[in-house]
């Protein structure tokens, strides 16, 4: 059976332990502490499971939105679609609301379902090895400690590692550099010299808020992003409180969001429908920026959606300004106090800023991670081509192992937390069957997987995702591991109940013998 009757460890764990304490057993670990990791501890919590505990690298709970607090920091997905279905906020300032804002929703909903004493902070895991004989894992962090665990959630989430760009003398610059998610509020801006590199989702909110302050700002774009209007505007107070006195109407007002987001994906699934997309962002790029050169490199040459589509009012604008400059030539190398574009124009700079995304691809930022599953399975290995799991959750070799937006699961048009809540309650079923089944661990068969990463690929097909550019969605290779390509909610249904077919269900018995409990056809 799964369920461990410790009762030290069933009850709430402490905030720190010290390096190199004897290993703790737990049924569950869930590592990370953002939405995935609360939504998932808060899943344990109500279906009656307190033995677990949350791994937490950093010092407070909030992934993302810890963590990003760069100038103009804010979600593009709708403030009431952006938080849990179960835990819907009344008082939800604006549409889309900033990053201070999300972070205080979450500190909140930690408080309200009584997480943080299960939270573990400044526990980096760096190691996690599947022992087949008593089908436990033994979780190792950065500090030394150890937990033994019948299962662990990966909940770290793909934005939680900033990318550094490759440039030559970047090391040896003398001035300021800082990534937009390590951004320093104590340096000044105000009159300095400063590159931004990248014109992603960070660098279109930060820009726009800076660019009046410094005296002068270039902006080094490679490839430019479709950016669509946002919605500003502020929820009235007569709106909150009707949203706090009337609950229904909070529920309707998430629903309208939710299907208003899922028309989206159609211009996506038929890329003929995205030209006509395309016509009238061009129409509003042309409108928002007075020189018809800017218009031209700020206009993307590929299909609109093949690339995360940003929103924002403010971008485009900005290059109206005298003081900031868009410069496409590529970066030939950084000095101690200037940058040389490949024409060889040199700028004198005070401040670099990095607002160059994140690494999403797993193999990268987890190749120093020790991840070793059953006969010999090792991640490095599995995921050489590229990162594959079973619904995006489970993945073949690695029993009782589980992720959260996890290949295959990410999003371009909708909100991920419904992605996280389907995956959560997906990941609570597998242990209440484990459990009734009587267990030990469950592994998704090699052939389910392989028919899952099957209908993935077929669905990509013929969609703006194939249309040929190149995007943080792709390995290097240009394998499009991240997406999911169809509806939300057909994700929802696919994730509803467990296909015990598709698992090998495995007891554990002395003397290191192992009993398989069902071997249903798939």
């Amino acid at each position: 059976m799964y369920i461990d009757k410790n009762p030290a460890a069933a009850g709430a764990a402490p905030t720190n332990t010290a390096s190199g304490s004897a290993p703790r057993l737990v049924d569950v670990v869930i590592v990370g502490s953002g939405f995935g990791g609360l939504c998932m501890a808060i899943k344990l919590r109500e279906a009656g499971m307190d033995n677990f505990v949350v791994l937490e690298k950093g010092n407070e709970v909030g992934g993302t939105w810890r963590d990003n607090h760069y100038p103009g920091a804010a979600c593009d997905v709708q403030s009431h679609m952006y938080s849990y279905s179960f835990a819907t906020k009344a008082d939800w300032t604006k549409r889309y609301a900033p990053w201070n804002e999300i972070q205080q929703y979450i500190l909140d909903t930690t408080a309200k379902y009584r997480i943080r004493p299960f939270v573990r902070f400044n526990q980096e895991v760096v190691g996690a090895v599947f022992n087949e004989e008593t089908g436990r894992w033994t979780i190792t962090t950065h500090t030394g400690d150890t937990y033994l665990a019948r299962h662990w959630v990966l909940a770290s989430g793909p934005l939680h590692v900033p990318a550094i760009p490759d440039i030559k003398g970047l090391a040896d610059f003398e001035g300021k550099v800082m990534h937009s998610a390590d951004w320093d509020h104590g340096y000044d801006l105000r009159g300095k010299k400063v590159a931004s590199i990248g014109t992603g989702g960070s660098a279109i909110q930060y820009v726009p808020e800076i660019a009046p302050k410094v005296g002068r700002l270039h902006v080094f774009q490679r490839t430019p992003a479709w950016v669509i209007p946002r919605d500003e505007r502020g929820y009235s107070g007569l709106r909150k409180t009707m949203f706090k006195a009337l609950p229904f109407t909070r529920t309707l007002h998430r629903w309208r969001l939710y299907w208003t987001n899922e028309s989206r994906v159609w211009p996506i699934f038929n890329p003929k429908l995205a030209k006509v997309g395309e016509f009238f962002l061009k129409k509003f790029i042309a409108y928002q920026v007075k020189d018809p050169a800017l218009v031209k490199k700020l206009t993307p040459d590929y299909t609109l959606g093949c690339k995360r589509i940003l929103i924002s009012n403010k971008w485009y604008p900005s290059f109206n300004r005298p003081n900031v400059e868009l410069v496409t030539d590529g970066i030939r190398e950084i000095k101690a106090n200037s940058i040389v574009t490949a024409d060889g124009k040199e700028r004198p700079l005070d401040c670099i800023i990095l607002g160059t995304g994140f690494i999403v691809d797993p193999r990268i930022y987890m190749k120093n991670f020790e991840l070793k599953g059953r006969n010999g399975h090792e991640i490095g290995r599995d995921w050489a081509k590229s990162p594959t799991s079973y619904l995006g959750i489970a993945t073949s070799g690695y029993p009782n192992f589980f992720q959260l937006v996890g290949p295959h699961t990410g999003l371009g048009h909708n909100s991920i937390i419904f992605m996280i809540e389907a995956q959560a309650d997906y990941i609570v079923n597998c242990l209440k069957t484990l459990q009734a089944k009587g267990a030990d661990y469950i592994d998704v068969k090699p052939e389910a997987q392989a028919r899952f990463l099957a209908d993935v690929t077929r669905h990509l097909k013929g969609t703006v995702w194939s249309s040929g550019c190149k995007s943080w969605y792709q390995t290097a290779d240009g394998i499009n591991f991240a997406i999911w390509p169809k509806s939300t909610w057909k994700y929802w249904l696919e994730t509803r109940k467990v296909n015990e077919g598709d698992y090998d269900w495995v007891t554990c018995r002395a003397g290191s013998k192992v009993r398989q409990v069902s071997k249903t056809a798939a």
